[in-house]
């Protein structure tokens, strides 16, 4: 084997590994959808489709992500539209890890666009029981601990028992209330509403590859590695995909109110690498089996895992969509990111000091149907500034012609 053979199976080995760390275990066999950052005479976002024979632009039928999934069978769809070749899926998906953006190649994009992202919160007993550990400790990581044992020994860790608003679950609100621990978490993880709240903006989610922002005055913060639902205009649910629904822990310990402060923050919501559209050989089933996986690696060498298992939600996720939908609507769709199991307690440096980011963290999440999504973290103040908003986004697509007698 001489030299130059010998670097091409090396090259070949490491678009081999990329692929491997972004597509699901099945590669290319399901319906995936996504959008990219497209180059041209006039570069924007381009709705794709990801096949074995590469990466295919849709936007001449399908401008936005949102007309393509409120078409009445959008796998079908997809199969049905041939599209304009790109480039290699192998190409994207280099182009879109960390670190690795060249600017003559396409990029992958939070898969939404006119959808608003919605999240539901407290919808696993662990994560649950953290919540309330966040607000009983104001905030302050150093006392978690303590309060941890406390608050177990009281409600103890089989929650994942109880079904919301049933009457086990009243009964256990009433013993709760009489020794002074009731929880506004409480309320939404045990009580017949879930919680659900506006994670953020239309067009501000980053993608696979993009740097995901954390305050750069919170001290205690995670990761939260969710499944979200892609669903329609007319409330169906049409494919998943993965998100990072970034957790400002201190913030939002101090009081509930600083929500909005704690979740919706510049680069604060990943989400990822594309949507897998429901088909013959993924639905709901999957998605109520599926086990997420979290990763975070450090520069300086530190490594963190953790594990969100659907099958131990709380709520059925069509019971969180339903919910959603009760009193508003979403004539262009929505994602709804549905909670996790995942709430790391491990410490990072000193003892009694939890898990927080720094900065250069890079976070995988990853599952066997959606594949990988990965960022890098950095501060919200200095993640590279939300600038493609909707007026910048029509505007492009009417400059590239694509919105000549086509609806958005």
């Amino acid at each position: 084997m001489n030299d130059m053979t010998a670097a091409t199976l090396t090259g070949a080995d490491h678009h081999a590994q990329a692929l491997a760390r972004v597509l699901p275990a099945d590669g290319l066999q399901g319906t995936l959808v996504g959008r990219v950052w497209a180059h041209g005479a006039i570069p924007g976002p381009a709705v794709v489709a990801l096949r074995p024979e590469g990466v295919f632009d849709l936007s001449e039928s399908y401008p936005t992500m949102s007309t393509l999934l409120d078409t009445a069978q959008p796998a079908q769809a997809v199969h049905d539209t041939p599209g304009r070749r790109l480039c290699g899926v192998d190409e994207l998906v280099q182009n879109s890890l960390p670190g690795q953006r060249t600017a003559d190649t396409p990029w992958l994009l939070a898969p939404c666009d006119l959808q608003v992202v919605k999240a539901a919160g407290v919808t696993f007993a662990a994560s649950l029981i953290e919540r309330v550990i966040e607000e009983q400790a104001r905030g302050d990581a150093s006392r978690a601990q303590a309060l941890r044992s406390q608050v177990l020994g009281l409600i103890g860790e089989n929650l994942a028992d109880i079904r919301p608003g049933s009457p086990e679950a009243m009964a256990l609100k009433a013993l709760l209330q009489e020794k002074g621990l009731w929880s506004q978490y409480l309320e939404v993880g045990i009580g017949p509403d879930a919680e659900v709240f506006t994670k953020a903006p239309v067009l501000a989610s980053v993608g696979c590859g993009g740097d995901i922002g954390i305050r750069a005055d919170s001290a205690w913060n995670n990761p939260e590695p969710e499944v979200v639902l892609a669903v329609n205009s007319r409330g169906d649910i049409v494919g998943a995909t993965l998100g990072n629904d970034v957790n400002l822990r201190d913030i939002e310990g101090r009081s509930a109110l600083l929500l909005g402060k704690a979740k919706d923050n510049n680069a604060s919501c990943a989400l990822g690498p594309f949507i897998r559209l429901f088909d013959a050989g993924f639905g709901m089933d999957q998605v109520r089996s599926e086990t997420v996986h979290l990763r975070v690696v450090g520069v300086d060498g530190y490594e963190l895992r953790g594990i969100n298992t659907m099958a131990s939600i709380s709520r059925d996720p069509t019971d969180l969509v339903a919910q959603t939908l009760a009193a508003h609507q979403y004539p262009d769709g929505f994602m709804l990111f549905l909670g996790t199991l995942f709430a790391p307690i491990e410490d990072r440096d000193q003892p009694g000091s939890g898990f927080t980011h720094k900065l250069g963290d890079v976070v995988t999440i990853q599952s066997a149907w959606l594949g990988g999504l990965h960022n890098r973290v950095t501060h919200s103040e200095t993640a590279a500034p939300w600038r493609f908003g909707l007026r910048a986004f029509i505007s492009n697509l009417t400059q590239r012609g694509l919105l000549q007698g086509t609806a958005l």
